[in-house]
């Protein structure tokens, strides 16, 4: 469904990420993981264009994006219903009407995140968790084949943890492919089948009980430790 190769991105020629190549298949489930620097928010943003980018990137299918909380401006004049709403973007396009059906649709994604007496409210009046929850309803609302989360269980509270959980965990018995990455290695560990461990290169990439062990986190910090600023990337 995803596919990499030697995908790479520099910056003034120094190399955020580089030379990743792999896949991620049809249907998977896929922590991104590594150390602070490792280049994994570098990573999905190559994926969805919002960044230059050496090698190729074959999505199969369209894809919805949540980047990371703090990159929402919560000021912006919307409400949770018409955040939710946004998810309908693609089919209705710029300028068409709202359908009756695209509004129910929104409506049911925030009762799935429990935010169903929220649909007026401003997005500035939420907490963290709720916002990120509206975020969701969005994604469940766009019903993409593909789903990109950067560090989506950040700095929220443990009902939204639970909701946004049993969220991925539909998409994946669904079939969706689901790409996330998580800074928790124990919350990685028990709910990612599988997991892409990044410092800048590939250090494993498989099944997360395989990538996940000591030695290949050692490698990474290792990696990311021993890397130079001012190396250039001379690899072909």
């Amino acid at each position: 469904m995803i596919e990499l190769r030697n995908l790479t991105v520099c910056y003034r020629k120094h190399p955020a990420i580089h030379h990743i190549s792999g896949c991620f298949a049809a249907g998977s489930h896929t922590a991104i993981v590594g150390p602070n620097g490792a280049g994994k928010t570098t990573l999905l943003k190559a994926m969805v264009g919002l960044l230059p980018a050496t090698g190729d990137i074959e999505i199969h299918g369209e894809a919805g994006y949540l980047p990371q909380l703090t990159e929402l401006d919560r000021q912006f004049p919307l409400t949770v219903a018409e955040l939710a709403l946004a998810g309908n973007w693609r089919t209705a396009g710029n300028w068409a009407r709202i359908q009756p059906q695209a509004r129910e649709q929104a409506h049911e994604a925030l009762e799935r995140v429990g935010l169903e007496d929220f649909a007026t409210r401003s997005l500035a009046t939420l907490s963290g968790g709720q916002l990120q929850r509206a975020r969701f309803a969005r994604l469940i609302v766009q019903n993409a084949p593909v789903v990109l989360l950067d560090e989506p269980f950040n700095s929220v509270d443990s009902r939204t943890l639970d909701i946004l959980l049993a969220v991925l965990d539909e998409w994946h018995g669904a079939g969706k492919t689901l790409v996330t990455v998580v800074h928790d290695l124990a919350l990685a560990r028990s709910r990612f089948p599988s997991a892409l461990l990044l410092a800048r290169e590939v250090i494993a990439w498989g099944a997360c009980s395989e990538v996940l062990c000591s030695e290949n986190l050692a490698r990474a910090q290792a990696a990311i430790h021993g890397h130079d600023e001012d190396e250039w990337c001379e690899r072909p």
